[in-house]
């Protein structure tokens, strides 16, 4: 019998993490699934771009997995049995990028059983219970969103106003790519400290020049605390008008695992031990946004494509040396800084120290553009071609690893 791998999501962790196992396990003892509600490969780094009006290559997870041997199912992860080890995958319904149900024909809700499991379900916009902010405002964590915000821009005339709520990488890179392809259009950032404040001096004063190039105005130490349809409200009650209001102000792990039963943090992202592994069901590995995982510094991984790839590469390594009879690998576990474009042609590159702190050198303008151009293109890339480097023989599962049949084989 062969073992079970099924693999939620197909974002830069799932579907990395799907073809590395396919790549390094013999396909006589395994069967890796990928369970994914959408059809292409979303690039989540690219999304302000394509809201900007930027047309992105989609790619087909059925052909990026096609000749792979990893199988593909279509739907929507609905619920999670850790101790029947089984998945609920619900088709036949749309729930969009905020959870809201559409039906779309005949919803049929299956169980997709599983003998390893590997969440990789990433994170959506976090609104804080901030009123208003998931109603009326807009954002880029999901393609369809960023669908909505691009075709909202579209028809927004000349004279315009947008206003993008939040100073992080995410707000910061949307209205740099917003008032650069809408030059027409007027573009504000709210920041609830001060813009760049964790960026070393010379890259701050770099990010202030490339705001003030591409004219975006800055209110800072604004902590907005509600989203109408048009003006966002301050806490001093202050009122911020715009046509269209994005909501860059971080991300939100779904609840899905928490539900389950798995061990979860405080902001729902799984509890895992080094080797990414659940501490409360061992048949369970995380990576990407949807693991809370303790870095070689000591501090949690931020939610980032960098910390995707570490946690990957640890989840998948784990799970072949233990099903092969090998020997566990460490990746390193190190966030090595931040790197944010600024429009198309200039970016910010920050190198951190351990405590993830801004070290005075920074690489920033065209270079640094090009060096993130290269980043994008590679990332898309590796998705691209899951078994690149396929090797001749690739391992067998020892025998004590290949599972025993218990109750039935559901539906899949």
């Amino acid at each position: 019998m062969k073992h079970r791998i099924v693999v939620l999501g197909a974002g830069y962790a799932g579907a990395y993490a799907a073809g590395n196992l396919a790549r390094r396990l013999s396909p006589a003892d395994t069967e890796i699934t990928v369970v994914n509600a959408a059809p292409d490969f979303v690039e989540r780094m690219r999304l302000h771009q394509l809201a900007g009006g930027r047309d992105l290559a989609v790619r087909s997870l059925a052909d990026v997995f096609a000749g792979t041997g990893v199988r593909l199912r279509l739907g929507r992860v609905t619920g999670i049995d850790p101790e029947r080890r089984t998945v609920t995958v619900t088709t036949g319904e749309d729930a969009g990028d905020t959870g809201t149900l559409r039906a779309v024909g005949d919803a049929r809700t299956d169980e997709l059983a599983y003998d390893t499991l590997l969440y990789a379900l990433g994170s959506t916009a976090a609104h804080h219970g901030v009123p208003g902010a998931a109603e009326h405002a807009f954002d880029v964590a999901g393609r369809s969103s960023a669908l909505r915000l691009r075709e909202r821009l579209a028809a927004l005339g000349a004279g315009g106003t947008v206003l993008v709520v939040g100073e992080g990488l995410t707000g910061i890179e949307t209205a740099t790519e917003l008032a650069e392809s809408r030059p027409d259009l007027t573009v504000a950032l709210a920041a609830r400290g001060e813009l760049g404040a964790w960026l070393s001096p010379k890259a701050r004063l770099h990010l202030r020049r490339a705001f003030d190039r591409l004219g975006i105005t800055v209110h800072e130490h604004t902590d907005v605390q509600a989203v109408e349809p048009t003006r966002a409200v301050t806490a001093g009650g202050t009122p911020l008008p715009a046509d269209v209001i994005v909501w860059s102000a971080g991300f939100a792990a779904h609840p899905l695992a928490a539900a389950a039963g798995l061990e979860v943090a405080e902001s729902g992202r799984i509890l895992v031990d080094r080797t990414m592994r659940s501490v409360s069901h061992p048949d369970v590995y995380a990576a990407g946004d949807s693991v809370h995982a303790i870095g070689d510094n000591g501090l949690p991984l931020p939610m980032s494509c960098a910390s995707a790839g570490f946690t990957t590469m640890q989840a998948t390594g784990a799970i072949i040396a233990r099903l092969t009879g090998g020997e566990v690998p460490t990746t390193e576990l190190k966030y090595h800084g931040n790197h944010i474009s600024l429009g198309r042609r200039d970016a910010i590159f920050q190198m951190v120290d351990e405590a993830v702190r801004s070290k005075s050198w920074y690489l920033g303008g065209r270079t640094a553009a090009r060096l993130k151009a290269g980043v994008l293109v590679g990332a898309g890339w590796s998705i691209a071609h899951p078994t690149s480097g396929l090797p001749k023989r690739r391992r067998r599962l020892t025998a004590e690893r290949t599972p025993a049949r218990t109750g039935q084989r559901v539906a899949s």
